[in-house]
């Protein structure tokens, strides 16, 4: 008996989603080829005139906004204005003082690229700078001048120069802020015209063009590929509908005045490009096939992931195994076979997590039980009955010097085996009186040589991590004392350090001292190095630095660790820095 065909099967689903795909390009292209035609011969006359019209009133005013700005700081210059105040009140301008003005002018026209000269001259139109003896009146037309002082400072453009095609004027009349912002002369700005050329010719049949005209018709800018006095200016700016023909090419033309200049310009766009919505039908179908293509990858690659993707994700799964983590994987997909695979993975998780958790069980209650045997081992509590039954028989037999010794050593004990949860903050007093417990050890053994000092201060309240101090005069004694010849001392100060809000605390012994070498491999060991210790284990001092990074660090982004200062003879210091407020309740 054969089993009945089930319809979620992968094949199945690939063969309906293409089917749908099909129709679904289809329908869409026979949409977008019908409606989006009409639309096109409307929009795109006015989108490329828009852009064009935009782009170039753009560039225009940034360049006129340039020119405008630097003549303004040229006109108001101290040194420019002193020069013209002078020549106001009578007195004429020294020669060496009119060559002066050529590094102030040649630092402005370094601003702007496209400033050929820049040019002053004096009310009654004499030339101070360039150095001759040009007038201004016989440079530009009167009614120039007259414009420049009717606008009282206003920037005037003049236009294309007619004794030099290349360049364009423009002329400011000075005002004296010192005068009542009377007339102090003129500012003649000369411009290459290359500076106003507008590269906007947009590529295609004969593109879009651009054509700037100054208030007398003469051609300042324009990015036809024929020179610009070859066209009718007259008939271009005197036409008065929108169409117009340039070398057998029509073109759409708009007109714009500028207000800040006085200048014209004129956008022509090629009909041919208004009329490319004749195209769209052809345009629409071919986009419609392409349309189809690109989604039948896309549904085919979407179809692919839709596969891969649980598949991968069940991968993941089985790959987070390895390092000890088995979860189930919780997804659930549509075609039958995938998701059968994720459940039969999710079924063998379950299992495996129930066998570890077995396992695991049984060996922790086994490593508890191995703990709580080695507890028993290390008793404190027989320590000290120990040491307090030795105390009351040597003292018994009269050896009070020994007894002491034992009730020290009972004290030391205790301070250092007590638990650490609930004592790992201490004040400095009683960090330092354990410290003194260990210097009195100390004295017994090493009877006469060692003399030592404790000064705490007005710190004996500061908290303080226990048993930070004790390893750094431990370290004293060994390195120290132990190896001077004669006397030893042992000095522990607690005082305010320059930090404010931080105590300083330093340890100093009289002993020989390191030398340079010795110092860096003692600094590299606290930081990691190896050893350079040769008696005792030398991780004391590597454990204080430890731990005051551990403890410290990070407060307020800076870094804490001991500072040790050594010279051959002259004995060793030691000490560190901690917050005056810090540490849990002691």
């Amino acid at each position: 008996m054969k089993k009945p065909k089930r319809w979620f099967t992968l094949r199945n689903q690939i063969f309906i989603s293409f089917m749908l795909l099909m129709v679904f390009v289809l329908g869409i292209a026979s949409v977008l080829t019908y409606s989006r035609v009409s639309a096109l011969l409307e929009t795109n006359a006015e989108k490329h005139i828009s852009q064009t019209a935009l782009q170039a009133n753009g560039r225009l005013d940034a360049l006129i906004a340039q020119i405008n700005t630097l003549t303004t700081q040229v006109a108001t210059d101290d040194y420019v204005q002193q020069l013209l105040l002078a020549e106001v009140q009578g007195q004429e301008t020294p020669f060496s003082s009119r060559q002066s003005l050529l590094p102030l002018f040649s630092d402005y026209q370094a601003y702007v690229t496209g400033i050929k000269s820049l040019e002053l001259y004096t009310n009654d139109y004499r030339r101070l700078f360039p150095l001759n003896e040009t007038q201004l009146i016989d440079t530009i037309d009167s009614q120039w001048i007259n414009a420049a002082n009717w606008g009282k400072g206003a920037l005037v453009w003049i236009g294309v120069d007619p004794r030099d095609p290349s360049s364009v004027l423009a002329l400011r009349r000075v005002s004296l802020l010192d005068r009542w912002f009377s007339s102090g002369g003129y500012l003649m700005v000369r411009i290459d015209r290359t500076y106003f050329q507008i590269h906007e010719q947009i590529d295609g049949d004969g593109g879009e063009y651009i054509l700037l005209v100054d208030g007398n018709q003469r051609p300042v800018a324009t990015n036809f590929s024929f020179p610009a006095e070859d066209l009718d200016l007259q008939g271009l700016l005197g036409n008065e509908g929108k169409n117009i023909t340039i070398d057998g090419q029509e073109f759409i033309e708009v007109k714009q005045a500028s207000k800040a200049t006085g200048w014209t310009l004129v956008f022509f766009t090629p009909i041919s490009y208004v009329t490319s919505g004749i195209s769209a039908l052809r345009t629409a179908v071919i986009a419609s096939g392409a349309i189809g293509v690109l989604l039948f990858l896309f549904m085919s690659l979407s179809l692919s992931t839709m596969i891969t993707r649980p598949i991968f994700r069940l991968i993941k799964a089985m790959r987070g195994a390895r390092f000890g983590v088995l979860q189930p994987n919780p997804m659930f997909s549509k075609t039958m076979e995938i998701n059968e695979l994720n459940n039969s993975y999710n079924q063998m998780v379950d299992n495996m997590n129930e066998l570890i958790r077995v396992v695991y069980e049984k060996e922790l209650l086994q490593s508890r039980t191995e703990l709580k045997a080695l507890q028993a081992q290390i008793n404190p509590h027989f320590l000290f009955n120990t040491l307090e039954a030795f105390y009351w028989s040597l003292e018994d037999k009269g050896e009070e010097e020994l007894a002491n010794l034992v009730v020290g050593m009972s004290s030391l004990f205790r301070y250092i085996i007590s638990s650490p949860n609930q004592d790992e903050w201490v004040t400095m007093e009683d960090e330092l009186e354990h410290v003194e417990r260990y210097l009195q050890l100390m004295d017994i053994r090493l009877a006469d040589r060692l003399t030592w000092s404790i000064d705490a201060g007005e710190f004996r309240h500061v908290k303080i991590p226990k048993l930070l101090i004790q390893p750094l005069v431990e370290n004293a004694i060994l390195h120290g004392v132990e190896k001077q010849i004669g006397q030893g001392k042992v000095s522990v100060s607690v005082e305010s350090s320059e930090r404010e809000g931080y105590v300083k605390v330093t340890v100093r012994d009289n002993g020989p001292g390191m030398d340079e070498d010795t110092l860096l491999g003692l600094m590299q060991a606290m930081e990691g190095g190896p050893s350079i210790s040769t008696k005792g284990t030398g991780v004391g001092i590597v454990n204080v630095q430890r731990r005051l990074r551990l403890y410290f660090d990070g407060e307020q982004g800076e870094k804490h660790g001991l500072r040790v200062t050594s010279f051959p003879g002259e004995g060793t210091a030691v000490s560190f820095e901690i917050p005056s407020e810090y540490g849990g309740t002691v």
